[in-house]
C-alpha cells in the first residue's frame, strides 16, 4: 500500500513538472514571437498606453512608457526580448499614463532618437523624464507632422500629428505615427482627440491602415465616425484598463466599432496584444475582445 502511495506520489510530481513546461513554453512563445517579421507589442500596463515596434532587419521603436508604475515592468519586458537598444523613442505627449516610465527606459538602454511633441506640463514626471535624457546626452527631437522617423530599410515611419503648434488639450498635441511594413499598416493616436483627428484629414494624409491603435483608450473625445471611415482599418486595438476611473472605453466608441464590423482587441480583456506582419498578412497572438463598454 505504501509503495502505491508513492508511485501515486511520483507521477503527479511528474504530471506537475511536464505541465509547467509546457506552461513555460507557452509564455515564452508569446513574449518571443518571430523576429524575422514586424512585431507590435501592446503591451498590458493597465489604464496607459505602450507599443514596443521590432522590424525585421532587427531595429526597435517604443511608442510611450506606461504610468510611473509600470517602469519596471516595461524595461523587463524589453530585456526579455532581448533587446538593449531602443533605436526610436516617442513619448507622444506629457501626461503620466504616457511617459510615466520613459526615465526607467531612458537609463536601461541604449537610446537612438528620441522624440516628444513641442509641449510641457508641471509634473514631477515630466521632470523625470527630462533629467533622465539630459544626463544620457540624449538630444529631444520635437515630433511633428510631416516628418519621416526612418525606422529601417524595410518599415517606414511617419508622423502624421501634431499638425498645429498650441492646443488647449495636451491630449491634441499627441504624436501620431503610421507604421508601414509592404502591404501591412498600423496607425498609432497616442491620445488625439477629435480636433487633431480633423487637422489630419484636412491635410489629405493617406491614413487607411488595417490596424488602428484607438485614440485616448476608447475614448467618446477621440475616434469620429468621419475619422474612423478614413483608415478603414480591419482590426481595431484598445489599451485600457480594467475597472478604471474614465469610464473607458465610453459606449459611443464601442457602438460604432461595433456597427462597422471591426474586430477588436483590449488589452483589459486580451492582456499584452501582440500583432505579427510579414508584410503581406497580419496575425494576432490572442483572441478579439468584445464590445462591451466600461460604466463608472
Amino acid at each position: 500500500m505504501k509503495i502505491k502511495k508513492i508511485i501515486i506520489f511520483i507521477l503527479t510530481l511528474l504530471l506537475a513538472v511536464v505541465l509547467a513546461y509546457f506552461s513555460f513554453d507557452t509564455v515564452t512563445q508569446v513574449e518571443q514571437p518571430d523576429k524575422t517579421k514586424l512585431n507590435v507589442h501592446f503591451i498590458d500596463v493597465g489604464q496607459a498606453d505602450c507599443m514596443l515596434i521590432t522590424t525585421p532587419d532587427d531595429k526597435t521603436m517604443l511608442i510611450d512608457a506606461g504610468n510611473n508604475a509600470d517602469g519596471d515592468d516595461v524595461v523587463n519586458y524589453i530585456k526579455k526580448q532581448g533587446i538593449d537598444t531602443i533605436d526610436v523613442l516617442i513619448g507622444t505627449h506629457p501626461h503620466e499614463d504616457h511617459i510615466g516610465g520613459m526615465d526607467d527606459v531612458i537609463k536601461n538602454f541604449n537610446i537612438g532618437k528620441f522624440y516628444m511633441p513641442r509641449a510641457a506640463n508641471n509634473t514631477k514626471t515630466f521632470e523625470d523624464v527630462l533629467d533622465a535624457a539630459q544626463e544620457k546626452g540624449l538630444k529631444i527631437t520635437a515630433g511633428k507632422a510631416g516628418m519621416n522617423i526612418g525606422l529601417s530599410d524595410s518599415v517606414n515611419a511617419e508622423i502624421l500629428a501634431p499638425n498645429s503648434e498650441t492646443y488647449k488639450d495636451l491630449n491634441n498635441y499627441s504624436i501620431v505615427v503610421k507604421l508601414t511594413y509592404k502591404q501591412d499598416s498600423f496607425l498609432f493616436m497616442g491620445d488625439a482627440e477629435k480636433q487633431s483627428e480633423n487637422e489630419i484629414l484636412d491635410k489629405g494624409y493617406d491614413i487607411s491602415t488595417d490596424v488602428l491603435k484607438i485614440g485616448h483608450h476608447g475614448s467618446s473625445t477621440s475616434t469620429s465616425e468621419n475619422f474612423l471611415k478614413a483608415v478603414s482599418p480591419n482590426d481595431t486595438v484598445i489599451c485600457v484598463g480594467k475597472g478604471n476611473d474614465y469610464g473607458h472605453p465610453h459606449k459611443e466608441t464601442m457602438k460604432l466599432l461595433k456597427d462597422y464590423g471591426l474586430t477588436v482587441y483590449r488589452t483589459d480583456e486580451c492582456g499584452t496584444i501582440i500583432a505579427t506582419s510579414d508584410g503581406n498578412g497580419i496575425t494576432f497572438n490572442v483572441k478579439p475582445g468584445d464590445y462591451k463598454y466600461h460604466s463608472k
